[in-house]
């Protein structure tokens, strides 16, 4: 069984992209999975483990990644499965 994942979204319209890579959390239980940013929509989403968005969404924030959005997600494609 995996771990619940989230989609962590935050806008960046600065134009250069100041949202930029998250850090890592340094939250117990919470991991970074992955980050992509997406220029044309400003926004960065990251996909994030965790016990639920609420604790996701404070743990991101304590190293400074405040989230506008935090949604539960399904990892299709996890790091090392694919082919």
């Amino acid at each position: 069984m995996t771990r619940p994942v989230f989609a962590v979204e935050r806008y960046d319209d600065s134009g250069g992209g100041s949202a930029g890579r998250p850090p890592s959390p340094t939250a117990p239980g919470v991991r970074l999975v992955a980050a992509v940013r997406l220029p044309a929509d400003e926004v960065v989403l990251a996909i994030v483990e965790g016990p639920d968005a609420d604790v996701v969404a404070e743990a991101m924030a304590e190293v400074g990644w405040a989230a506008h959005r935090v949604n539960p997600a399904v990892l299709l494609c996890p790091w090392g499965e694919q082919k």
